[in-house]
């Protein structure tokens, strides 16, 4: 396990003594839910495995800290990390959990500052282990279906985010785990990750967008046979059924998709912001639409682009024969 890990790993595991501690004492923590943002104080940035700072946000408050953000520095300015590390249960998608997130991507929806998000797990070997069964198994009906509700309309946030999200499939993606992964624009794998929206094997159906998300992901028939079947693939298969973009051999560190989630994140980052914002809308929008609508959309979308300051910067660039230098204005 690198450094980067292990301190990743203990500091979403810090919360339950923050709760005692002043905010004046509290130094590098940055307080999220507070809605105070702020760089580490204490006299260095943490580095990770190739010297890339970070600044973390965290939370104040005595519930433990399940899903955290962790915003790149350096060379990796404009890439965030949400994390997540709900231990104990496998990242289970429990009332906490899933209350955290919801308040996580609400705030980055109006977050200009990040160019990609990736979504990836401390937990090892685990992406996300799909529905907290112990909590469902309290719920009543209604209890249930206002749940589930409250999962799919999370799923619908993460997919509405403006700007591209990746998620680093390192383990098990199961049910609503692999649900949260299609609500991504991207997903990378491990070879040795296991995907599968297997609700009918517990008497469901997938109910957090993955009957809608999948079929637009690898086509109905072969969606049909997934879910029909409750199926799981590994990341080399999900890779030729076109339900991942790319897939690799896991590492000694178990964090191979992570890894080649940053690297895709970093392909994307000095690109235009805006036009990749406008891209996303785009594509998002026509393709639910018929293809002259779409043709519609991309013209409004193409209009919004055309009098910014980074359409002006890419011309001169080429012209000059110099990297673009773009600042999503």
């Amino acid at each position: 396990m690198t450094f980067l890990r292990r301190f990743a790993i203990r500091h979403c595991s810090l919360s339950r003594g923050l709760g005692a501690l002043s905010p004046a004492s509290l130094g590098s923590v940055t307080l999220h839910r507070l809605g105070v943002e702020k760089l580490p104080s204490r006299g260095r940035p943490f580095t990770g495995h190739n010297d890339t700072h970070t600044s973390w946000l965290h939370t104040e408050t005595p519930e433990s800290v399940e899903v955290d953000l962790k915003r790149l520095d350096g060379e990796d300015t404009g890439i965030a990390e949400v994390l997540m590390c709900r231990q104990k249960a496998k990242n289970a998608l429990g009332r906490v959990f899933v209350s955290q997130m919801r308040e996580l991507v609400s705030s980055l929806h109006h977050d200009t500052a990040v160019r990609v998000v990736v979504f990836r797990s401390l937990v090892q070997g685990v992406f996300c282990a799909g529905a907290d069964l112990k909590e469902r198994a309290e719920m009543n009906h209604s209890d249930s279906d206002l749940f589930v509700h409250g999962l799919r309309s999370l799923m619908t946030e993460i997919a509405l985010l403006p700007m591209p999200t990746v998620a680093a499939v390192d383990g098990f993606a199961l049910g609503g785990g692999l649900e949260l992964a299609l609500a991504c624009d991207l997903r990378t794998a491990a070879n040795s990750a296991q995907m599968g929206l297997i609700e009918t094997t517990r008497g469901l159906l997938p109910g957090a967008g993955g009957s809608q998300r999948l079929p637009r992901a690898v086509g109905f028939a072969l969606a049909k046979e997934l879910i029909f079947t409750g199926r799981r693939v590994d990341g080399q298969r999900a890779v030729d059924m076109g339900l991942v973009n790319r897939a690799t051999e896991q590492n000694s560190d178990g964090d191979a998709a992570y890894r080649e989630a940053l690297s895709l994140a970093r392909e994307i980052l000095p690109q235009a912001p805006i036009a990749v914002r406008m891209a996303k809308e785009a594509m998002n929008r026509g393709m639910e639409v018929d293809i002259t609508s779409g043709m519609a959309i991309e013209r409004m979308c193409y209009a919004r682009v055309i009098p910014t300051r980074d359409r002006q910067e890419g011309m001169a660039a080429f012209i000059e024969k110099r990297p673009p230098r773009y600042t999503g204005e």
